[in-house]
């Protein structure tokens, strides 16, 4: 397991180098100016001597390939740089933020799977019944609608039509702190509709698996020793049928990021989506590419964590040699 991990760490050396580095040329490329993002609408009645002297403290003046070293070499040391746009230290921006975008990546994804993992099975005890069918035929409308417009669905239906849930925020209004019961409240749409943007994979995958694992000679004999059903699909079927799963788990790592940031956008709620379109649109540099790091580790990780849970679970393949 460590010289897996430590393979994969040296892999990911080279990765974010590259990453970041492509971070700095695009955004040296676009054409939004850092100096008039930062400036505001004081930018148009200044004259070009005050802008050219503003580019200078912003350190946007020199070419990006300097940029790029420049907070590489301080990142390693700890510094991430300041980000100009949130007017904070990058390292603030994102320790204000991280942790509750990991909250909701973490409700959500545990429920796309619990919930993937239940119907699933429930689909792949009867191929070609009705339940199967309406399972299936579920998860791939699913699939083919995107996650912004279950969001708005969903703030119309339990928000706006049937008031149940709260629209958007972490708190109350009125609210003045921050209580266990409020975030447990709002986070229910806004991980709710994440969780069903990522649930057909899972759903799907699950029926196939557990599909297969029960037309197999094994599960086929453990039925005719007279092993009930429950044990014989929960005890063979389910731990065969869960195997692919394992490596879907890493792979969903980067959509499940991507639809994060698109859920925190129509729900307000106060993650890192936020920090990432201002950086975006202001060229934030050191902002920029402490996100993008970000995102590319969360990646490398979750692939970390899928090839290391197939090599617990899978009896064949054996962690010493991968």
């Amino acid at each position: 397991m460590a010289r897996l991990a430590g393979r994969r760490a040296l892999f990911a050396v080279p990765v974010v180098l590259v990453v970041t580095f492509g971070v700095f040329a695009i955004a040296a490329a676009s054409p939004f100016d850092p100096v008039k993002a930062y400036a505001g609408t004081a930018a148009l009645g200044a004259d070009q001597e005050t802008l050219d002297r503003l580019r200078e403290n912003l350190g946007v003046d020199q070419s990006f390939v300097v940029r790029w070293w420049e907070w590489l070499t301080s990142a390693l040391t700890g510094d991430l740089g300041h980000s100009g746009v949130m007017r904070q230290p990058v390292a603030q921006v994102i320790g204000e933020r991280l942790a509750w975008s990991a909250l909701l990546c973490a409700v959500a994804f545990a429920a796309a799977v619990l919930v993937g993992t239940l119907l699933g099975v429930l689909a792949a005890r009867r191929p070609g019944s009705a339940l199967d069918r309406a399972v299936t035929s579920l998860a791939y409308t699913l699939e083919a609608a995107p996650v912004f417009w279950i969001a708005l669905l969903a703030v119309w239906l339990f928000a706006l039509q049937w008031d149940v849930l709260p629209a958007g925020g972490l708190t109350d209004t009125a609210s003045e702190q921050v209580t266990f019961g409020q975030v447990a409240s709002h986070i229910v749409l806004p991980a709710g509709v994440l969780a069903v943007s990522q649930l057909p994979w899972f759903t799907l995958y699950v029926r196939q698996g557990v599909g297969d694992a029960l037309a197999e000679d094994p599960v086929r004999g453990a039925r005719a020793r007279g092993i009930g059903e429950g044990k014989v699909l929960f005890g063979h079927a389910l731990r065969s049928g869960l195997l692919p799963v394992l490596t879907l788990i890493g792979s969903r790592v980067p959509e499940l990021i991507t639809g994060a940031l698109l859920v925190e956008s129509v729900f307000s709620w106060p993650g890192i989506a936020a920090a990432t379109v201002e950086a975006a649109t202001a060229v934030d540099f050191p902002l920029l590419a402490a996100l993008t790091t970000l995102a590319t580790a969360a990646v490398l990780a979750g692939n970390l964590l899928a090839d290391l849970l197939y090599g617990l679970f899978d009896p064949r393949v054996k962690l010493s040699e991968m």
